[in-house]
């Protein structure tokens, strides 16, 4: 069954990409998405995406997580998955099941050390790929990681899927908070719903005395939230241990359930999980 997979997405992108922007419609298989994005990369998105996902899963929900960076896929290393998907009989992707996540990405398919040396219609054939040829089943939530910016991937998202919210995620530190405004100016502009921003990185404390220390500063996001009238929905720590775990593929939420850094991500999935499924 995975003999082919590589050249029935290589095959079918062209034609996916040559498609002209249908009306967004819903994804079968799945109730509700939510993007999560960034104005710039290195703000940690993508352990944002995946911690939420887990969390989400936690409380009781069929939950899915799609790696749409296209470029940069860094989801397989996260979730420390190889394999790559099956097809179904209809040829249809079947998701990687990954700490009972249903997942999907450019680099289970290609490779994750293979250079995605592509133009945008490829691009954008790929991401539609990936929304409506995998089998997604039955799923209440399905996060989408971005990639950083306001690109090819970010619009054929919008113009194609009926997107129910979008979380942006940002340090404290003014030159995140600038290319953070450009991501909400771009969902308000396509009439998708922003559920809030998170404040990634916010405060680093010191296992050795207790001092707490805000390296990339503190409360930026969440002044920028009130200030543009839009959710605030919580600040996470710079926790080695959550580097520690992506890294080492162990999703944080699983490894660690019982750390505050845990706590605060079920409490921003709560205020999530209220909003797009009320």
């Amino acid at each position: 069954m995975q003999t082919g997979v590589h050249s029935f997405m290589v095959d079918n992108m062209k034609t996916a990409a040559a498609k002209p922007a249908p009306t967004p419609v819903k994804i079968a298989g799945v109730k509700k998405i939510v993007a999560v994005a960034s104005g710039k990369g290195g703000v940690g998105k993508s352990t944002v995406a995946t911690n939420l996902a887990a969390a989400c899963q936690m409380s009781g929900l069929r939950t899915g997580l799609l790696d749409a960076d296209i470029y940069g896929p860094s989801l397989t290393k996260i979730l420390g998955i190889t394999q790559k998907p099956q097809l179904t009989e209809d040829k249809k992707l079947i998701p990687v099941m990954a700490h009972d996540l249903q997942t999907m990405s450019i680099a289970l398919i290609m490779g994750e050390e293979r250079a995605m040396l592509w133009r945008g219609p490829m691009v954008m054939g790929a991401v539609r790929q990936m929304l409506f040829d995998v089998a997604w089943d039955n799923l209440d939530v399905l996060f989408i990681d971005l990639p950083p910016g306001t690109g090819d991937a970010q619009l054929t998202l919008i113009q194609s899927a009926i997107v129910d919210g979008a979380v942006i995620v940002s340090t404290p530190q003014d030159l995140a908070l600038i290319d953070a405004r450009r991501g909400l100016e771009m969902f308000r502009r396509m009439n998708v719903p922003i559920l809030g921003i998170i404040e990634n990185m916010s405060v680093f404390t010191c296992s050795g005395c207790g001092s707490e220390f805000e390296i990339f500063g503190a409360g930026g996001a969440k002044d920028e939230a009130e200030k543009i009238g839009v959710p605030f929905l919580g600040a996470l720590p710079l926790d080695p241990d959550i580097r520690a775990a992506s890294d080492a593929g162990h999703v944080y939420m699983n490894s660690h359930a019982e750390s505050r850094a845990a706590l605060l991500y079920r409490e921003i999935a709560e205020k999530l999980i209220e909003t797009i499924l009320s």
